[in-house]
């Protein structure tokens, strides 16, 4: 069996904490999405489908790297560096080397769907997420930016075009950022949720071996 990593995007996933003390270090859910991971290395395929919010946010990233570089006095490129530290790995966005920053770019669906305020942008997930990411890379402080730039007209469908052609929006107000801080406690905590989510895994992992055993012919 190959070596086991999580990714920074699971991480909320595993964080959730347990309701009774019978379930032990991991939540039911943590477990469930322990399971499917497992079910995937077994079957040698990922799960994750792709949708017109997906599509876009493939589509439109460099726009969005670019509005985000304009908007805030920055010249950053897209990070191609996928690293790995322990039981972790993730290939973040952008890194600011000279403030020792991260950016994660999120680009919104439709003007429906782009938050106009930080309390709107708060999320456990992202959240951990970019925790993942300031221990990958080392750094102080990781940002969540949210741009809102035009979508490819294939994929809007019956939607109102105005929710989704935007050039003519000042820059300055289709971009909301949430800055997170570095905090030394959660990554602790984050690591040692990781070391017990990797000893479920091998758990189950036997499990599916002795309970998939091949059928013997009758003699």
């Amino acid at each position: 069996m190959s070596e086991i990593y999580f990714r920074c995007s699971s991480i909320g996933k595993l964080m959730t904490e347990p309701r009774t003390k019978s379930e032990g270090p991991l939540s039911v859910g943590a477990k469930t999405y322990v399971r499917e991971l497992a079910k995937q290395d077994i079957f040698g395929v990922e799960f994750e489908i792709s949708s017109k919010y997906t599509e876009k946010g493939i589509e439109v990233e460099g726009e969005s790297i670019a509005l985000l570089n304009r908007v805030r006095g920055l010249s950053l490129a897209k990070n191609t560096e996928r690293r790995v530290k322990g039981l972790l790995t993730g290939e973040c966005d952008l890194f600011d080397v000279a403030r020792n920053r991260g950016h994660d770019i999120k680009s919104s669906w439709s003007t429906a769907t782009f938050p106009g305020w930080e309390a709107d942008c708060v999320d456990k997930l992202y959240e951990w997420q970019m925790r993942g990411y300031m221990h990958l890379w080392d750094a102080s402080e990781w940002e969540v930016n949210y741009t809102m730039v035009d979508t490819p007209e294939r994929l809007i469908s019956f939607e109102p075009l105005g929710m989704h052609l935007v050039s003519h929006i000042p820059e300055h107000l289709r971009l909301t950022s949430w800055a997170i801080k570095r905090d030394k406690g959660l990554e602790q905590r984050m690591l040692e949720k990781l070391e017990h989510a990797k000893a479920y895994y091998l758990q189950i992992i036997e499990e599916f071996d002795i309970n998939h055993q091949p059928l013997k012919e009758a003699a």
